[in-house]
């Protein structure tokens, strides 16, 4: 099957992380890590069933966002509040 192809994980990362610098975000630069380390996984030889290999992604990719926000995301203080409201006039 071709989801358990080494190479295919590594290019959907490389696709991924080329969609990253289009829409910026860190949404799909954590997707092309947990697809970069399924990959890898694939790669050192390790087989998982699809349902295992979407798991792995899964997981890898939400911690890998989590991260990425934590450290380069938005600071405290950053975000834009607004005082007054145009509709209220």
């Amino acid at each position: 099957m071709i989801w358990s192809i080494w190479w295919v994980w590594l290019s959907a990362a490389l696709i991924l992380a080329i969609v990253e610098v289009a829409v910026p975000g860190f949404i799909f630069l954590g997707f092309a890590i947990g697809a970069a380390v399924v990959g890898v996984l694939l790669m050192l030889g390790l087989t998982f069933v699809l349902s295992w290999l979407l798991v792995v992604f899964a997981v890898i990719s939400l911690i890998s966002w989590i991260v990425l926000r934590r450290t380069i995301g938005i600071r405290r203080g950053q975000a834009r509040t607004f005082h007054h409201d145009i509709n209220e006039d």
